[in-house]
């Protein structure tokens, strides 16, 4: 079984940065790709960014694209997403999730594993 732990998200001001982790521990894989999806209310969830265990397969939303930029630590087993010029749009719950495999995706039904989210909210 694998967890995934997120870092405690917050509270920022549009044109703000803040940058999220994730965890993971267990399992009996350590080549997992992970990624970042996010739900605000009364939405669907929606993919943000994806990347493989070697880093050479990255994909990204085209609403985050020059804004977030995700990486991986794999001796710390962890994720991190950096999100710089946030708006009141990117307000939402953001997830960790990691699945078996060599390349990144974008489906949610992909993913095997999931972490408990956490807040991330953009002030007007």
């Amino acid at each position: 079984q694998v967890q995934l732990v997120e870092s405690v998200g917050g509270l920022v001001q549009a044109g703000g940065s803040l940058r999220l982790s994730c965890a993971a521990s267990g399992g009996t894989s350590t080549t997992y790709v992970m990624a970042w999806f996010r739900q605000a209310p009364g939405k669907a969830r929606e993919f943000v960014a994806a990347i493989s265990w070697s880093g050479g397969s990255i994909d990204r939303a085209d609403s985050v694209k020059g804004r977030f930029t995700i990486s991986r630590d794999n001796a710390k087993n962890t994720v991190y997403l950096k999100m710089n010029s946030l708006k009141p749009e990117d307000t939402a719950v953001y997830y960790c999730a990691a699945k078996t495999g060599a390349f990144a995706g974008v489906r949610g039904t992909m993913y095997n594993y999931w972490g408990q989210g956490t807040q991330v909210t953009v002030s007007s």
